[in-house]
């Protein structure tokens, strides 16, 4: 499977992921994530079930907070 990840072109082996195997996969362990699969938002609770196919634009991004 072939999809965008933040921009850049990435390739797996499986044909669907969760939202969890790809943070597990790609090792992000950030605790506040905005995730979102071809413009839509998947909230935490989606992660094991909102999948990511062949062809989807993915964004994960981290918050940080600070002052």
């Amino acid at each position: 499977m072939k999809i965008t990840l933040n921009h850049q072109q990435e390739e797996f082996d499986a044909e669907i992921l969760t939202i969890n195997e790809l943070l597990k996969i790609k090792n992000f362990t950030f605790k506040m994530l905005v995730i979102k699969i071809n413009g839509k938002i998947i909230r935490k609770h989606e992660y094991d079930t909102a999948t990511v196919k062949d062809g989807d634009d993915v964004i994960v991004l981290h918050l940080i907070t600070g002052g």
